[in-house]
């Protein structure tokens, strides 16, 4: 019986996480193939491409952290089998994210120079990454509708509607990154500009099909339920939004100020070395989507087994999830030794950047295990609303940590980017014996929110 049950919860947990595992891969192969593409002008585009990740990141702050707390509510709200408020629940967030990303796309674009060049620009990089942020930006509100809407689906248990979303999406972006950088089938060659361009059209198509999951009748989030139950937006809902998504925001701000952090010292190791610590954050981005997919089944399957009061059951769906995410990071690890310079080599062909390129893979490898793992316990407290012990972990592991060991193996012991990928090692394995002992302590399934 215990077997059966065991084979019956893997089975949901699978059902959940492979569209979402998907989701995140494509999302994240569709940034390395980005850079793929522009590698083709040279290592200055790769940094300067470079240089806008992390203040793209941080003006999504907000929207990612407020995406989690959706998720999370409305996973809750199914268990409680209350649907009309799961939908009030996306309504609010939809209306809240619509607002707050007109003011943060206007700040960032006006202030666009002055951001590229606290994040570490040369001469040869500031005015090619300043032009692709503003076109990124200026693109924002089509993005965070759609991973808002998407969040929500997600909550209510609909994976795979994220996944083709953003699925389409990649494939687009990948399209025109081929007609416009370089120009193809008549299409003007546009170079970075081109690359811009073809993300925020990759961002409209997914918005345009976010939006139309909701037009489902029979869906569990939807239009047709809003506009019968004349469901509106409500301010005690953003209210409770907003205080699970505060600690989620100061999470993502201390991840991201030892990110920011991490990335002035390589770029100022040199462009090469620079552009080779870019392309090892790309594949490094990838093996989180991985986590980050299993994460997102974590929180719709925790979330829901709370709201039914199964709290046992929670715990064993992210334990489940854990096992599924170590055989994930093995098989990586092994991609990794295995094919870690020829990946290099689709980017550069200077072996000087290959060889810094191994050297980051080798770091990768081992990485990648404290990461995925570290992720999947981070949703699975996140889905039950322990949302301030994880922020926690994050001011400590990213902006303490990481920083301090960085600087230590930068500046004060001279060790390049090993010592950069070996604060990158202490940040992971912080996050990963911090949320293993909280999840194994238990109190998480307690909490209501």
């Amino acid at each position: 019986m215990e077997k059966e049950s065991t084979a019956a919860l893997l089975k949901e947990t699978l059902r959940m996480a492979w569209p979402a595992v998907l989701e995140s891969f494509f999302i994240s192969l569709a940034g390395m193939i980005d850079t793929l593409m522009v590698s083709s002008l040279g290592t200055y585009a790769v940094a300067a491409v470079g240089l806008t990740v992390q203040p793209k990141f941080i003006s999504l702050a907000v929207f990612l952290s407020v995406n989690i707390a959706v998720s999370a509510l409305v996973a809750r709200r199914r268990g409680q089998g209350e649907q009309k408020e799961a939908n009030r629940i996306l309504l609010t967030a939809v209306y809240f994210t619509a607002a707050a990303c007109i003011v943060i796309s206007c700040a960032t674009v006006l202030f666009s120079s002055q951001i590229i060049s606290l994040c570490g620009s040369g001469p040869d990089t500031h005015d090619p990454a300043v032009l692709y942020f503003n076109i990124i930006q200026e693109g924002m509100l089509f993005n965070v509708i759609s991973l808002v809407i998407n969040a929500a689906q997600r909550g209510s248990g609909n994976t795979r509607i994220a996944m083709t979303t953003n699925v389409t999406s990649s494939l687009i972006n990948i399209l025109f990154n081929y007609l416009l950088i370089e120009g193809h089938f008549g299409f003007p060659a546009l170079g970075l500009k081109g690359a811009a361009i073809a993300t925020v059209l990759g961002t409209v198509v997914a918005a345009l099909l976010s939006i139309h999951s909701l037009f489902r009748p029979q869906g569990y989030l939807s239009i047709f339920l809003i506009a019968r139950g004349k469901i509106q937006a409500s301010m005690e809902v953003l209210v409770s939004i907003l205080k699970f998504a505060v600690n989620l925001f100061l999470e993502n701000i201390a991840m991201r100020i030892g990110f920011v952090y991490t990335a002035v010292i390589a770029a100022g190791l040199g462009t090469n070395a620079f552009a080779a610590h870019n392309v090892g954050m790309n594949i490094l981005g990838l093996t989180f989507s991985l986590g980050d997919g299993m994460q997102s089944a974590a929180v719709a399957l925790i979330g829901r087994s709370l709201g039914e009061e199964k709290p046992e059951k929670a715990r064993r769906y992210g334990n489940l999830c854990q096992r599924t995410g170590l055989v994930i990071a093995f098989c990586v690890s092994v991609l990794l030794l295995v094919f870690g310079r020829k990946i290099f080599g689709l980017f550069f062909q200077d072996e000087e950047v290959l060889d810094m390129g191994v050297l980051i893979t080798r770091y990768i490898m081992i990485i990648d295990f404290f990461q995925i793992s570290q992720v999947i316990y981070a949703g699975a407290l996140r889905g039950a609303g322990d949302v301030r012990y994880t922020m926690r972990v994050a001011l400590i592991a990213a902006a303490v940590i990481r920083t301090g060991v960085t600087f230590l193996l930068t500046s004060v012991i001279p060790m390049g980017l090993s010592g950069i990928w070996m604060g990158v090692l202490a940040d992971q394995l912080c996050r990963f014996v911090l949320f293993s002992l909280r999840f194994r302590q238990g109190d998480w399934v307690s909490l209501r929110i």
